[in-house]
């Protein structure tokens, strides 16, 4: 599940990019200008503020905003909630923002606010957690939900001897791109592990008090639990802190999705054996670049479209606009130090 190695050294080389702080401007004409001459405003809405996935995705974005001479802000909600998000989308088209960049609390419950924006002249990029295609213009995948959930299943599948009774410990309950991870790793388990049985998936809503306590209260209501998967880097990290504590640590496996800074600690001391991610700080810079593709009518978002993006290189749109960042990348003792982000 690596990323070939030429190309994991170029996405690697962005998480050492240093970041500084931009302010953003509206434009003078809706949102439809300043992109021919690279001065494109582009504002970046995560689910929510305070999140270590979005700092990270931000970071990514900003160096791409300042490689091609545009301008960068992000914004956002303490809560990770679609009604929290609907603000700052009304607030960025009023200001003539280029390019609004967001992380979808809901796939649906924002649609208005974007096609609002949409027609103030402000293209929309989703990434991480897409809305319905209609909602925007372009969605930068991380890698295929495919991709993402088969990985987290074989992971537990190895660590726990492909037997026994598993959890999951999601983020919200309306985020678009766990759910559909969630949904494919239930038919792969039906399909090709017959032994395991998922008995629970919990909510932490992205907040690392609540999915330290559903960890806990997991393991209390499930004694014989033999695994954990938590595709959300502030769930897998609170999970891990408790499993490192506690008479469960090495007795209850834990995979999901999380950064290597994070979860270093917990693969040396053996709480993790393995967990996957892909390069988070590319994922900000590919979808900054994309949007300046769509302000600079580079592409429309059409399916076969192409533009270069930066020190990234070449990218095609595919199906219902995707573009695809590509596979993830596993982390365990072996390689995890090669890693900083």
């Amino acid at each position: 599940m690596m990323f070939h190695s030429k190309r994991a050294t170029a996405l690697a080389a962005l998480v050492l990019s240093g970041a500084m702080t931009l302010t953003a401007c509206g434009s003078d004409d809706g949102g439809g200008g300043g992109g021919g001459d690279g001065k494109s405003t582009v504002t970046f809405l995560p689910k929510n503020l305070g999140n270590p996935y979005f700092d990270v995705t931000a970071r990514g974005g900003e160096d791409a905003v300042k490689d091609f001479g545009g301008t960068f802000d992000q914004v956002g909600p303490q809560e990770a909630s679609p009604d929290a998000q609907v603000q700052y989308i009304n607030t960025a088209a009023q200001q003539g923002v280029n390019a609004l960049v967001i992380s979808a609390n809901d796939p649906t419950a924002i649609c208005d606010a974007l096609d609002q924006a949409k027609e103030a002249g402000t293209k929309i990029v989703t990434f991480d957690s897409d809305t319905d295609p209609e909602c925007r213009d372009v969605y930068i995948s991380q890698a295929t939900s495919e991709g993402i959930a088969k990985a987290q299943v074989d992971l537990i599948a190895e660590q726990i001897g492909d037997k026994g009774e598993i959890a999951i410990l999601s983020a919200t309950a309306n985020a678009t791109n766990q759910n559909a991870w969630i949904k494919m790793m239930e038919a792969d388990l039906k399909e090709n592990h017959p032994n395991i049985k998922l008995v629970d998936t919990v909510y932490g809503d992205d907040d690392d008090q609540t999915s330290f306590d559903k960890t806990a209260a997991l393991l209390q209501s499930h004694p014989n639990l033999k695994g954990i998967i938590s595709p959300t880097t502030v769930g897998v990290a609170a999970a891990a802190r408790y499993l490192s504590d506690s008479k469960f640590k090495g007795k209850v496996k834990l995979t999901g999705l999380g950064f290597p800074n994070d979860l270093r600690e917990y693969v040396k001391d053996g709480t993790i054996d393995a967990f996957a991610l892909w390069d988070v700080e590319a994922l900000g810079f590919l979808a900054a670049y994309t949007a300046k593709a769509l302000v600079d009518g580079d592409i429309k978002g059409e399916e076969g479209d192409t533009f270069k993006a930066g020190k990234l290189g070449d990218f095609e749109v595919g199906a219902d606009s995707t573009v695809l960042l590509g596979e993830p990348t596993v982390f365990d003792a072996k390689n995890i130090d090669d890693y900083d982000f």
